[in-house]
Order: C-alpha cells, then structure tokens, then sequence
C-alpha cells in the first residue's frame, strides 16, 4: 500500500472527464470512466521516485488484545511502465525466529505476479502459488497480494461518491480485481482530494462480505512523494489486527534490477 508531470496528467484528466459527460453516454460509463481517472491521478502522483529503502515495525494483535513485534526492512524498485508492476522485498530484522524470512514480489497487471518466499529455517525458497495468494503472510492480517494491489491495471473502477472525513473531501471508488484468484470479490477505497492519496480500504471476501480495513495515516512528502507511515489492517471477522509502522523513507538510494532477484534470497544474512 507516495511533477513535472502533474500538469500533463490533470490536464488528460480533465479532457477525459469532459468527454465522459458527452450526449450519448451512460451514467454508469461517466462512472466507471471517473473511477479509473481518480485512480490514475492517484496511481501516477509519485511518479519518477525510482528507488526506496524503509524499516519498520509490525505489531499483531490477536483477538484477545496480545501483541507481537517484528522489525522488517523494506526496498522498492520503482516499475518502468504502467504495463508491468513495481519489485519490492521485504525482509524480517526480528525476532528471532522469524529473522531472515524474506518476501520477494514482481508485481504484475493482469497475470499472477511472481512472489517467492526464503524460509531461512528451512533453508530454502518457496515459490508463492497464484492460488494461494490470499493466505496470510507470516501471521499477519495482511495477505500475499496485499503487497502488489497498488497497481493502477490490476482494476477495474467505479465511482461511487464524495465524502468527508476529519475534514478531508474524498473520492470514493470501487475497484474490482481483474486479476484471478483474488481473495477479494470488490474493494472500496477513499481517495483525498488534495494530496490523491488512499486513506482507507475495505476489503470483500469471496462471499462479498466485509472481510478487512485498510487505514492509511500520518502521510508525509518527501519532495512531491507521499508515504503513509502508520498502516492499520483489522481483519473484522477474527478480530484481530496488525500495524505497520514506518521509520522515514530514502529514496534513489542505488538499488537496481539485479538486488530484486531470486537469487538474491539465499544471501540474505
């Protein structure tokens, strides 16, 4: 779950929304076509930032209210186009029994994205099945495909409605994953208007019922890119939740296709 160009792409927005009133076209295609333009402003508004390097803290909570801490580090190598998705790994600094394990992500648009887990206790790499997609990483309440769902072509949308909360104006969009084995039937998401930054997720099961809720808060700009640094899943049908919390963000710190490879797991100390 952050321009020079900025211009160039509210401009293309504005055209396609005064095309998407044109005589002729329906309420439900001026809908569809305004969800996709508020998650492209969204999805483009950090363009360019090429690199990142984070850490930060995950805290689980299970039904009872007990926690768990685990630190983690986190590198992203920003995608080359809309036409293939970002690389990311995520590797766990602590406990112990969990130190080493890493997650290896290639996000992709419409076919399964390629993710591969390095278990250091079994001192292997499992490749992460499309079907299994939306089982829980390591006991969290966040899901393998959790980590990939930023992409703008992995959707479908639709605008739904304006809403205010804590005094920000929002968008509010549906978006449905065109990508299979989904864990999700639909997604809501709040978008501000301000910033084009998501605030809130929900999440709906295969059943359509509400499964899970996304909070994304204490944004920050680092030179025109946004970052959230407290990101909240509570999963309502377990109850029980897990934080991420992020240290700040460096960004064109180096990183390159070659540190975003298999390989690379089995060298992680």
């Amino acid at each position: 779950m952050p321009l020079p160009k900025q211009f160039n792409i509210l401009a293309s927005a504005a055209l396609i929304a005064a095309l998407s009133i044109a005589p002729g076209l329906s309420e439900n295609t001026q809908e569809v076509q305004k969800g996709f333009d508020i998650a492209a402003r969204s999805d483009r508004s950090d363009v360019g930032f090429g690199n990142s390097r984070s850490s930060a803290k995950m805290i689980l909570r299970n039904s009872a209210g007990q926690e768990s801490i685990r630190e983690m580090s986190f590198r992203t190598l920003e995608k080359v186009s809309e036409q293939v998705g970002d690389k990311s790994l995520v590797i766990f600094e602590s406990p112990r029994d969990v130190k080493g394990t890493a997650l290896l992500s290639h996000a992709q648009i419409l076919k399964p994205d390629d993710q591969w887990l390095f278990l250091p206790a079994l001192k292997r790499v499992k490749r992460i099945s499309s079907t299994n997609k939306s089982g829980p990483f390591v006991g969290s309440e966040f899901a393998f495909e959790d980590f990939t769902i930023t992409e703008l072509g992995k959707f479908s949308y639709k605008y739904l409605h304006e809403e205010d909360i804590n005094g920000m104006t929002m968008d509010v969009i549906e978006r449905i994953p065109q990508y299979e084995n989904s864990g999700y039937t639909r997604q809501i998401a709040w978008i501000d208007q301000d910033s084009f930054q998501t605030r809130k997720v929900q999440f709906y099961d295969r059943k359509n019922s509400l499964l899970k809720t996304l909070t994304l808060q204490d944004y920050r700009n680092y030179d025109g890119v946004w970052r959230p640094h407290t990101l909240t899943m509570v999963n309502h049908q377990n109850n029980k939740s897990t934080n991420l919390v992020y240290g700040e963000y460096k960004f064109k710190t180096g990183l390159a296709e070659k540190d975003f490879v298999k390989g690379v797991l089995e060298r992680i100390r």
